[in-house]
């Protein structure tokens, strides 16, 4: 029989299920995602580092866990909660179940608790930390919380961002690489690698940490500032490398990068209630108005008003309104809050890869 566990959340509400993954205790912030698909690209995505995930799709594990649908080296969630978990999942890629991938990590996940009731609560009154636990009382974690640190405290970026510069093994390893392009790790997803690959481009990733001086040493032609977990407010040593790097490279931020680049230009982000977790966001490209179906991860979000320095609001949020993409309007730089590489989700956005390889022609025939 499987070991009772709970969910406790700072409010008080207590969710009570089975473990599966590792029998350990667990704290984060807690938050809901909408995909039907996808839970391995969840797990090892680096922008859900400090954070307990619940998939709001009732069946997870179905289809196993593979070799080829990692987006970083490792589980990046505290914590999982399911409605219910596969224990014979079926695929002729599959080589481990959900249960065995999340133990052999030291990951704790509960299963058999309403997924509903939390994303209703959440929705309600925003995300907020909790815990899962097996051997202590709902009071005895709320007393915990209390002295733990808040998510938005924390400096993520560090945590998850590579320890020494590397080069991605291209798909094809004879093939030209026209441009030379550097991606500031913040928490990248494997798959913005494997993207700039297909188009034949040479990729070098760089720590979060380097200066824009030693990036432009390694003669890039175009620079992507990556996704990434946690508070952009924290993250004052980025901003002041984005803004070294401001008009010497053509820049491309993506989700946390389009904050990076928004605090460059010193504009101010804020947090979600709740945030955008899904692949099922609709999002209105201003310059045309064509509407995308975008892939989301994101907590926080770049105040429109508090833009300045030739720095334009250029997609839109067509739920809540809020800002999904900035452009400038002399600089070869811009930016998308969303996933363009998707991963898993709708294959809309590619095209705004094909516009960076433009913009990086553009500046070579310049110079």
């Amino acid at each position: 029989m499987a070991k009772r566990v709970i969910l406790v959340l700072e409010d008080g509400s207590v969710y009570e299920g089975y473990s599966f993954g590792a029998e350990a205790d667990a704290y984060g912030e807690v938050v809901f995602n909408t995909s039907m698909v996808g839970y391995q690209e969840m797990l090892t995505d680096p922008s859900y580092a400090g954070q307990i995930v619940v998939p709001t799709y009732p069946l997870i594990g179905n289809y196993g866990v593979n070799e080829q649908d990692f987006e970083s080296k490792r589980i990046q969630v505290r914590g999982f909660v399911v409605r219910e978990e596969c224990l014979e999942p079926n695929h002729y890629l599959s080589t481990k179940t959900i249960h065995e991938y999340l133990a052999e990590s030291g990951i704790p996940a509960i299963y058999g608790v309403d997924t509903r009731a939390i994303t209703r609560r959440l929705r309600s009154s925003g995300v907020m930390t909790g815990m899962i636990t097996s051997d202590k009382t709902p009071q005895q974690v709320l007393e915990e919380l209390k002295s733990l640190p808040s998510y938005g405290s924390v400096d993520f970026a560090r945590q998850v961002t590579t320890d020494a510069p590397y080069e991605w093994e291209p798909d094809q390893p004879d093939a030209d690489s026209s441009y030379h392009i550097i991606v500031l790790d913040c928490g990248l997803k494997y798959t913005i690698l494997r993207m700039m690959s297909r188009y034949g481009c040479q990729t070098t990733v760089v720590p979060c940490t380097m200066s824009a001086e030693k990036i432009l040493k390694l003669k890039p032609d175009g620079i992507i500032l990556s996704p990434g977990p946690g508070n952009p407010e924290l993250l004052d040593y980025i901003v002041d490398t984005v803004k070294k790097l401001v008009g010497k490279k053509p820049i491309m931020g993506i989700c946390m990068g389009n904050q990076l680049i928004a605090r460059a230009f010193g504009a101010k982000t804020f947090k979600l209630k709740f945030g955008h977790r899904g692949v099922n966001h609709p999002v209105r490209d201003l310059s045309d108005g064509r509407i995308h179906i975008t892939a989301q991860n994101h907590g926080y979000a770049t105040d429109p008003d508090s833009l300045k320095d030739g720095l334009e609001v250029s997609h839109i949020n067509l739920n809540d309104g809020t800002v999904e993409g900035l452009r400038h309007k002399e600089l070869p730089i811009f930016s998308i809050q969303y996933h363009s590489e998707a991963s898993p989700g709708p294959l809309d956005n590619s095209y705004l890869f094909e516009k960076f390889l433009e913009m990086m022609k553009g500046n070579k025939a310049e110079v």
